[in-house]
């Protein structure tokens, strides 16, 4: 079966967010529909999708700050996990950071999502500890 990664476009919209809720990576406190929005106003050239004809078969969302970059939303559909979808979403992400200067990229991952943490412990990403913190500024 192939693939290929592209830009998310905006027909894309139901199909990623089915993606997420599916793949379990939507939260009550977080409107997927405002994350789309706002990603495709800042660095929409990081926001891919992996299609199969016309279907959605995977996401993520990165970033770049000028300090780091980040991945979210990384995400393919069941029926297709261990195809390569994932690791190709995230290659294509990094390549694109490093186009932009990145000099390194980091996740968060949830600590009971297993499945997440040994996926990325096979590409490379090394765990460190952090205290994580944040503060919401717009109630979605």
């Amino acid at each position: 079966m192939t693939f290929e990664i592209r830009p998310f476009a905006p027909d894309d919209t139901t199909a990623v967010v089915e993606l997420w809720e599916t793949s379990g990576l939507t939260r009550p406190w977080n409107d997927p529909l405002k994350d789309i929005e706002r990603k495709r106003a800042v660095q929409p050239e990081l926001f891919l999708v992996a299609v199969d004809d016309a279907r959605v078969v995977g996401s993520v969302m990165a970033g770049y700050d000028g300090h780091r970059g980040w991945l979210y939303y990384l995400a393919s559909v069941p029926d297709r996990r261990g195809e390569g979808i994932a690791q190709a979403l995230v290659s294509a992400a990094e390549t694109r950071l490093l186009a932009m200067g990145c000099p390194k990229v980091q996740l968060m991952v949830r600590p009971d999502n297993t499945g997440a943490r040994g996926f990325y412990d096979a590409i490379g990403y090394e765990p460190f500890d952090t205290w994580a913190t944040g503060k919401r500024l717009i109630a979605d």
